[in-house]
Formats: C-alpha cells, structure tokens, sequence
C-alpha cells in the first residue's frame, strides 16, 4: 500500500484566505507573494516605485482579482492606514498581514553624526507606518464573527538580526527593527483571545536588492560571512517559507514568537 503521506504530501494551504504583503514586489517581499498564490490565498501586495516589476509580478501570480499590485508609500502611520483601506476594498477583506518593507540605509552612520532627518525617515518608515497597518487590520479583522476553531486573521512582523543584537552604525534600524519585536510580543498577548495571531520572522543576511551594496564589497561580505555558522547568506524564498507556515492551521499554537531564520547567526528571541 502507497504511504499517506508520499499520496498527499502535508499542505501549507492558505485557500479561501487573503493577504496583505507590504514591499512585494521584490526580494523577500516578491517571493512571499509567490508563495502565498501558490497555498491558494488571494493576495494583495504593495510597491513604492518599481511599477513595471509590480505589474509583472501580479501578472506573473494570477493577476485580476487574485493577485493585486498597490501603489503605496509607507511612511506614516496613516500611509499603513490608506494602504489597509485599499487591500480591504480590493480583496473584501484581510486574513492575513504580512509586514515587509522597510529602509535600511546602506552607509554607516555614527550616532553623534547621523542626521535627525535619517534617524526620522527610518522610524517612519519602519515603525509609524507598521502601527497604522497593524491598526487598521485588527480593526478589519475584529469586524468579522468570531468563528470557533479558525482564527480571525495572521500578523507576520518582519524585523532582522539587527533588531535582537543591534548593529553599530545603523541605530535608527535597529531600534525600529528591535521595536518590531516588543511589539509583537505586546500583541500577542493582547489580541490573542480575539482570534487574531501575532508573530514576528527575523532574518539574517539575505541576498536581496537591499543588502547587495554590503555584500558586493569583498571586505564587508567576508566579515558578514564570518559570522553566519552556515557560511551562506539566505535567499529570499528561505524566509517567505517561515511567513507562509505561520500564517497556517500548522502554527496554530504559536502566537508572540520571534522565528530566526538567519543561518545560525543568533540564537536567541
């Protein structure tokens, strides 16, 4: 007789759900988008600048009302709210709010040097439009009956290494990305009994657009990988896999954790 489980596989399934991703059309964001069509969700995802990749992408994932590129700065909370607004009306509603943009400016900066408009620009980004996402998601969410046994929606926080470790010359990321992390522990336990689960994915060094000026550098590349057991940086499919699960019937009794994906670089929540 055939294995069940060589028959059937065991299914990530997301179908009849939505999705909102935040910074999809690219990197961890474009693979998280490709992977949550591929579980069955219908997805909506947003873009700053990169229109033409955007529309391909959503093209490439179905297209219609299956797969939706937003056009949306984040860089307030009421950015975050405006971008919600837009997914709602576009999907009929938000299982799932995956939080993946952000800024990290490639040039080292000394606290005493870095200007106060850096150190603005990259909580607004990071942490302002991330409260009015969250914000208006729980309220979409909370709006919807309470069903027994299926949980009203999923949060995914995307912050980094940086957020549990810190990292010289770049403050004004860390801070955002460690605020990520409180944040999502404060959450947890707050919306919980609402249905709503709240986790957080903090990557390593991935090779996306972002971290390619550090990593083209010989010096700055050999110093990442020395600190990295595995030896490798990440891809970006590597980390959409740990959002996907989390957002699934299988993570079902995992609300306010800090998933490392990061090559064994920090073993720690």
């Amino acid at each position: 007789m055939q294995n069940i489980f060589e028959r059937n596989g065991v299914p990530l399934s997301l179908a009849g759900r939505t999705a909102l991703i935040t910074g999809g059309s690219r990197g961890i964001g474009a693979a998280t988008v490709r992977l949550f069509r591929q579980a069955g969700a219908r997805v909506a995802f947003s873009y700053r600048s990169a229109e033409a990749q955007a529309q391909a992408l959503a093209e490439e994932c179905g297209g219609g009302d299956q797969c939706i590129a937003l056009r949306q700065e984040l860089a307030c909370s009421e950015d975050g709210r405006l971008l919600v607004a837009a997914a709602t009306k576009a999907l009929g509603g938000i299982h799932c709010l995956v939080v993946n943009h952000g800024v990290w400016p490639p040039q080292d900066a000394p606290i005493a040097e870095m200007a106060e408009s850096q150190w603005r620009g990259t909580l607004g980004v990071n942490l302002d439009s991330v409260f009015g996402l969250v914000q208006a998601s729980v309220r979409e969410m909370k709006s919807r009956p309470k069903l027994e046994g299926r949980p009203r929606g999923h949060i995914v926080l995307v912050s980094s290494t940086a957020g549990q470790r810190g990292e010289a010359f770049h403050a004004d990321y860390a801070a955002s990305k460690g605020a990520l992390i409180s944040m999502t522990k404060g959450l947890a336990t707050e919306l919980i009994r609402d249905g709503i689960y709240v986790n957080c994915v903090a990557p390593g060094w991935v090779d996306t657009d972002m971290s390619a000026v550090a990593l083209s550098a010989p010096d700055a590349s050999n110093t990442v990988l020395s600190v990295i057991p595995m030896g490798r940086v990440g891809t970006p499919d590597e980390i959409a896999g740990p959002i996907l699960f989390l957002c699934t019937p299988w993570a079902g009794f995992i609300s306010g954790e800090i998933f490392n994906v990061n090559g064994g670089a920090v073993l720690a929540g």
